[in-house]
């Protein structure tokens, strides 16, 4: 996020900590307030009119949550659960609104808006054109680059919050594809996985599995 709005998100923030299975915010709420993720993971995802779960993102630390709904003044569209213990800082979803009348800090929010755009435009090729290989392998990279932590011998080492059904749901694929897609990268020697965490070995190769097009 770019620093100027970051440092205005702070100034009238509040700590707030969520535990394990607790909403920050649900689905079709008012959009009150803004949520900085300082420490841990949320799950974004969408009910359907059945009752399943789909799953659209993993947010970290650094990651802001309710923005969209803090500039158009919409319900929540999806809902946000913390994994694990998660620390935020909350502040009210005017700070948004307000920062569009500032010409530096309405930029740094369209860059933000305009990156989160450009994200779902890469989503959507890719689950048109990559198999369940290939959207594993993308996610798997995603998690390197935003919360990987090397290891000594070159690997990376990405602490997986999420079950096999809800990494299936990320990937939208089924639990079954997606455990034949990871046994297929242990295969091939470019993971090693155990209980919710993943050890990448070859980097550049799971980011060829994962190009959607070139």
């Amino acid at each position: 996020m770019d620093a100027a709005l970051l440092a205005v998100v702070r100034r009238d923030a509040q700590p707030r900590r969520f535990r394990r299975g607790q909403a920050l915010f649900v689905e079709g709420d008012r959009a009150e307030r803004l949520f900085l993720i300082e420490e841990g993971w949320v799950l974004i995802s969408i009910l359907s009119a059945t009752g399943r779960e789909t799953v659209l993102s993993l947010a970290g630390p650094g990651d802001l949550l309710g923005d969209a709904s803090a500039v158009d003044g919409s319900p929540r569209s999806a809902s946000a659960t913390a994994l694990g213990d998660v620390l935020t800082v909350v502040t009210p979803s005017r700070v948004l609104s307000d920062a569009v009348s500032d010409p530096e800090l309405a930029v740094g929010l369209l860059r933000m808006l305009a990156g989160r755009l450009r994200e779902a435009d890469r989503r959507r090729v890719e689950f048109a054109s990559l198999d369940t290989l290939g959207r594993v392998s993308s996610r798997l990279v995603e998690l390197v680059a935003r919360f990987g932590a090397e290891e000594e011998n070159g690997s990376v080492a990405i602490e997986l919050p999420l079950s096999q059904e809800q990494l299936a749901s990320w990937c939208a694929a089924s639990r079954e594809a997606t455990v034949k897609a990871l046994s297929s990268l242990r295969s091939l020697g470019y993971v090693t996985t155990g209980r919710r965490r993943v050890l990448v070995h070859d980097l550049d190769a799971l980011r060829a599995r994962a190009v959607a097009y070139r």
